[in-house]
């Protein structure tokens, strides 16, 4: 996940301000079964505190320890660990050690991406072998072919194993109200990594200290309002508390195509919705209709802000990874396929 990078990036600036090596710990190969997949990261200080997590505590106790020599000489290595017997994971990971220099025109090309929301590639060189040293080390591609290395002593070579992953942007979610619950809301979904845009009503702007975690918070009305780029990794959860309001921004957004839009709300207003909807935008789709989700939110039971808010969010997680929600008691297979 990209905002998992972007926390190690930071934590390790502060640690090179401070005069501190890092050293990165990546999952690049799974031989059967764990708690996390390949692709995820932990940063490791000199003076063992870390960012990031590979799985669930016992993993990363043991590859901080094995980070040593890496400190020591500078040196990358595989190392493995067989989680049959202590995680019943089933699995065996391979994780790369390498260390972790950020420089300054790595972190504006980074930066740079992020603002403009787009994707980029790491592609980590390694070998299925435990406590291996070797030309070993990772290659980030941003959009414009720019290429950067953790490590300038790096140099890669063909014939090493390459594990490389796609980061997408961070999924935004755009709130669409300025309550309490919107609060709410907003800051569960900055603490999962989402990148949130809070647009509230113009007569009665907020702040962006009104909503932790927030990206950016603007006042503005839906005859005022431009959306772009909401087509991919985007959802939208429309808490305006008004029918009225909630229909102008739906005939606003019936020119785009989220990947979900949540609206607040009885069952019984949505085919009203829907009616008036067709009235004001008869261009609409159905495709755009199958992405209005009203009520919003999974039925568990919720009734706190929080709690729907919790809800909000893993409707958005299950409709945007194509999952019918089900509890996972009733798996007899792995949980990711």
């Amino acid at each position: 996940m990209i905002h998992e990078l972007k926390e190690i990036i930071h934590q390790a600036i502060l640690n090179q301000q401070k005069g501190l090596k890092n050293v990165l710990a990546s999952v690049v190969y799974l031989e059967g079964s764990s708690y996390r997949k390949p692709g995820v990261r932990m940063l490791i200080s000199e003076d063992k505190t870390t960012v990031g997590a590979v799985s669930g505590g016992c993993v990363e106790k043991e590859i901080i320890k094995r980070a040593n020599t890496v400190f020591k000489d500078q040196k990358p290595k595989i190392i493995t660990y067989d989680g049959r017997y202590r995680l019943g994971c089933e699995g065996i990971l391979y994780v790369l050690i390498e260390p972790f220099f950020i420089a300054t025109n790595f972190l504006n090309a980074f930066s740079e991406a992020d603002k403009n929301r787009e994707s980029l590639k790491i592609e980590s060189y390694y070998t299925k072998q435990d406590e291996a040293f070797g030309n070993f080390g990772s290659i980030v591609t941003f959009e414009n072919n720019e290429t950067f290395k953790f490590s300038e002593e790096f140099i890669p070579e063909s014939k090493e194993e390459v594990f490389t992953q796609i980061l997408p942007p961070n999924f935004k979610l755009i709130l669409i109200g300025g309550e309490h619950d919107a609060v709410k809301l907003c800051k569960i979904a900055a603490n999962i990594g989402w990148q949130i845009t809070v647009i509230t009503a113009a007569k009665d702007s907020k702040q962006l200290s009104d909503f932790p975690g927030a990206y950016s918070v603007t006042g503005s009305t839906p005859e005022s309002i431009a959306f772009s780029n909401i087509e991919e990794n985007t959802a939208i959860v429309l808490m305006n508390h008004s029918y009225v309001q909630d229909l102008k921004y739906l005939v606003k957004l019936s020119a785009h195509l989220p990947k979900y839009i949540g609206i607040l709300g009885a069952p019984k207003r949505r085919e009203k919705l829907f009616n008036d909807l067709f009235e004001y935008a008869p261009d609409t789709t159905e495709e755009f209709l199958d992405a209005i989700y009203t009520p919003a939110g999974l039925h568990i039971g919720a009734k706190t802000p929080e709690e729907i808010a919790i809800s909000i969010i893993a409707e958005i997680l299950a409709v945007t990874r194509k999952k019918e929600p089900f509890s996972l008691r009733k798996l007899t297979d792995k949980i990711h396929n």
